[in-house]
């Protein structure tokens, strides 16, 4: 820690159980069998190749957020572009149009603070190779792109001396709407009418994309790739049966089982550890999912149903359980946060007495239980400290408010 206000910080994080930079500076990171496998998602990405997804599993204050920060931090330092976000009514797994932005939102580019596809979009360098390389690209049909996307990419290199229509293209990028007749006038500004034959692309087919396109851009823009970091994957246990199999197929799209079109992304998502039990069996959507969707009776459907199955499967055999702290761990965890209280607050901790070791007990339960009798004792020097710990329950009930209507509308 590099001194008081930092220490404080923190302490702050980790008492409310939202980890920070501060916070995964101080006590690291702890799942070394998970970081080595990061490790070689990353080696991946660099070789320009799709790595297969890593899902984590583990209870309510097991660390996997904490992970995830960790993580984000790892991917930075590697010259990665990172986008650490959280499934949630407004972020569903199964509307990829939504998880764009948030992604896009979330991002953070290495040495830059500004808007990650704003400040990616200045970095490009036409006369470079990278650049020539993913021009090609994107006018070949082994993008699978419109023709929407190359014409874009055309307008920003040659029209520079229209800002507007520059900053109306970013904003495309980063997924706001253009309407195709501007692209079209920008075409005719460049002398270049009928080089792209751009239509409207229906909004549901913008989110993978936008994905496609975002990782070469990255890349284009001289980083290794685009590491996406996704949270409470759980959510999705309360979703209606119908959109479960539609998160379970997306599940199965980030983890690599899937033909995505996705090069330069490694992905990490995080799930509760009990969610297998809970909703795969015990809501029986192992045996229920598949044959709902199929009986949509449209290709489109049992497509999605087959995915659904894979990505159910992943979590099922492929899910990496997060190691529950041991001695040592326990050990060097308490000397740290005492050191890094004792700093935050200029005063010598006293010691703690411990409470008893157990596998059900999460890391988070000894840190909070930690830092609160410290700060009790800090302010109430002469009062006794007795603290009582609730065991919280995840939910897996049906919530239709988390749903959301999808985008049907063309851009």
């Amino acid at each position: 820690m590099e001194g008081r206000l930092d220490s404080r910080r923190a302490l702050e994080a980790l008492r409310s159980g939202v980890p920070n930079r501060d916070a995964v500076r101080a006590l690291g990171c702890g799942q070394a069998h998970v970081e080595k496998r990061f490790t070689e998602q990353l080696a991946e990405v660099e070789k320009i190749s799709a790595p297969k997804g890593l899902l984590v599993s583990g209870g309510f204050g097991t660390g996997k957020s904490h992970l995830l920060e960790y993580l984000e931090h790892t991917a930075l330092s590697q010259n990665c572009v990172c986008s650490r976000i959280a499934i949630s009514k407004e972020t569903p797994l199964y509307e990829l149009g939504k998880l764009y932005r948030a992604a896009v939102d979330q991002a953070v580019v290495p040495g830059r603070t500004g808007l990650a596809i704003q400040e990616i979009a200045h970095m490009l360098r036409p006369g470079s190779g990278r650049y020539a390389e993913f021009y090609r690209w994107a006018n070949s049909s082994e993008s699978g792109l419109p023709q929407l996307f190359p014409a874009t990419l055309f307008l920003h290199e040659r029209l520079n001396n229209d800002p507007e229509l520059v900053e109306n293209v970013t904003a495309f990028w980063a997924g706001d709407r253009i309407a195709t007749t501007r692209v079209k006038q920008g075409l005719q500004q460049a002398g270049a009418p009928k080089m792209f034959d751009v239509r409207p692309v229906p909004m549901r087919d913008l989110g993978l994309h936008r994905f496609v396109f975002a990782s070469q851009l990255i890349r284009a823009a001289g980083f290794n790739g685009w590491v996406i970091l996704i949270d409470e994957v759980e959510l999705i246990g309360r979703y209606s049966p119908l959109q479960r199999g539609r998160s379970y197929a997306e599940l199965a799209r980030w983890m690599g089982q899937t033909d995505s079109g996705f090069r330069n992304v490694a992905s990490t998502l995080a799930i509760t550890d009990d969610f297998a039990l809970a909703v795969l069996q015990e809501k029986s959507d192992r045996d229920v999912i598949g044959p709902k969707l199929r009986g949509k009776g449209t290709t489109e459907y049992a497509t999605i149903a087959d995915r659904a199955e894979t990505g159910m499967r992943i979590i099922e055999r492929e899910a990496v359980p997060l190691v529950p702290p041991d001695e040592g761990a326990l050990a060097r965890t308490y000397a740290r946060l005492k050191e890094i209280h004792a700093k935050a607050y200029e005063w010598k901790p006293p010691e703690l007495e411990q409470v008893q070791r157990s596998l059900q007990r999460p890391m988070r339960s000894y840190v909070r239980r930690w830092i609160a009798e410290w700060d009790l004792h800090r302010l109430y020097p002469e009062a006794g400290v007795e603290i009582e710990e609730k065991q919280l329950e995840t939910s897996y009930d049906e919530d239709r408010d988390l749903e959301v209507a999808p985008e049907d509308d063309d851009e």
